[in-house]
């Protein structure tokens, strides 16, 4: 492994390190994790891309009945892709180490056409099915990667440290050191925040400029430049390759009695996913907010563009203290201090409030997503990750949703919707925080 790639693993000394990490493993592009990287920043930034061109045609640039109508379609829709990507395409990433790049590939090169045809139907029926099936290949991807981030990181273990790899192929005192490669997951959040931020800049310029079938077509040839980025991933060792390939008979029994995996995964899932309710629900009570006071466009993309950067500082505190402190206990902060950010909006309920908030909701919701991540790649067996990653995308994906229908459903008060989000995560932190030791006692 090479050297920069081991200073993120062993020694985080907070963003600036992460950064440069990240930074010379993206245009390093011999090891398996950079080229990984890479497909991660194009692909992010063909998502943003289509996030704005939708957020412009549906919802700012109709009337806030007609909006609350099309955003209620459109989140149902989010719902729906993951009844495909679980029972599916969750046991088919698991089947082949190798066919994996080629499902990413299969993503990209999908959207690459979708994009494309839905910047000529963005004033017809037919944009609802396309974005669907947008969905479908962005959630197979997202799945897709949760599986590909400790194999690409093993593969470069394996080629660079072979002298210390166990007889199952695992470079044990690496991983231990990575504690669940979070590092990892920390440096692809980074790398895939500021790609968000350059898109969605032009984007929204575009956007306002030339209209939204532009943003789409630019989407589409982002996206085809993803595909060929998919197709250069590296072939996993062949070691990885046998271990990925099938479970052993008890890894069987124990994923058919126990499908979500282990007390810590199971008490870690709920926190991540009331940490992605909450992203749903802030974000929707905002933009509806925003609607109601006739703000435009603009303040909500500055929301989103402060959320990233309360995203970046988030990844501050990860590679800072994911060495000292445990897991869980970052997870359990991230509960607590969301819900104290609540509290603290909800008595003061105005829009440079719910701006600064939806900072913070982005530093806490960058702290718990990766540190989630690397429990699930840690406890959960290589030949069950596809499958476990696409069972936790559905129910983090659907809480998310439940999320934003609500303040979509009904009118709800700055005041109101942020006390409410106060007393459920200043609960769910408590809850977890003495759940989880209880569960193990």
């Amino acid at each position: 492994m090479t050297n920069h790639v081991r200073l993120a693993l062993v020694r985080p000394r907070g963003i600036i390190s992460l950064a440069r990490a990240s930074a010379q493993d993206l245009f390093d592009q011999s090891t398996a994790f950079g080229r990984l990287a890479l497909v991660h920043v194009i692909m992010m930034a063909g998502d943003t891309l289509v996030t704005v061109s939708l957020a412009g045609s549906l919802f700012f640039s109709v009337s806030p009945t007609e909006a609350k109508g099309k955003v209620l379609l459109y989140l149902i829709l989010t719902i729906a892709p993951f009844a495909v990507v679980s029972p599916i395409l969750g046991p088919l990433i698991d089947r082949s180490a190798n066919g994996r790049r080629i499902l990413v590939a299969m993503s990209a090169s999908l959207r690459a056409v979708l994009c494309w045809m839905m910047s000529q139907h963005l004033n017809s029926l037919w944009l609802f099915p396309m974005a669907f099936a947008v969905l479908i290949s962005s959630k197979l991807y997202v799945v897709t990667r949760g599986a590909l981030v400790p194999e690409m990181a093993r593969t470069d273990q394996l080629d660079d440290h072979s002298d210390c790899v166990g007889g199952a192929g695992w470079p044990s005192e690496a991983i231990q050191q990575d504690k669940g490669f979070s590092g990892f997951n920390a440096q692809l959040t980074l790398l895939g925040t500021l790609s968000g931020l350059v898109a969605g800049s032009v984007g929204a310029a575009m956007l306002k400029g030339i209209g939204a079938p532009s943003v789409l077509i630019l989407a589409s040839f982002i996206f085809i430049g993803a595909t060929v980025a998919s197709l250069r991933l590296r072939r996993p060792a062949q070691v990885l390759q046998d271990e990925v390939a099938g479970l052993t008979q008890a890894q069987r029994d124990l994923n058919a009695l126990s499908p979500i995996g282990d007390v810590e995964v199971v008490w870690g899932l709920s926190a991540a996913a009331l940490m992605r309710f909450t992203v749903g629900f802030a974000t929707f009570l905002l933009a509806f907010g925003l609607r109601r006071a006739n703000a435009g466009l603009g303040t909500f993309a500055l929301a989103l563009a402060l959320s990233a950067f309360g995203s970046l500082i988030g990844l501050a505190v990860v590679t800072r203290v994911r060495n000292k402190l445990p897991e869980s206990t970052l997870l359990t902060l991230s509960l607590l201090a969301t819900g104290l950010g609540a509290a603290v909006a909800s008595a003061h309920a105005t829009i440079v409030v719910q701006v600064a908030l939806a900072t913070w909701l982005g530093l806490w919701a960058a702290v718990a997503q990766p540190t989630f991540d690397a429990i699930t790649q840690r406890n959960v067996a290589p030949g069950a990750q596809g499958r476990t990653f696409a069972r936790f995308a559905v129910r983090q994906q659907l809480l998310w949703v439940v999320g934003a229908l609500i303040p979509v459903a009904i009118t709800l008060r700055f005041s109101l919707g942020d006390g409410l989000l106060a007393v459920l995560m200043l609960s769910a932190g408590l809850i977890y925080g003495l759940g989880r030791r209880f569960a193990h006692h």
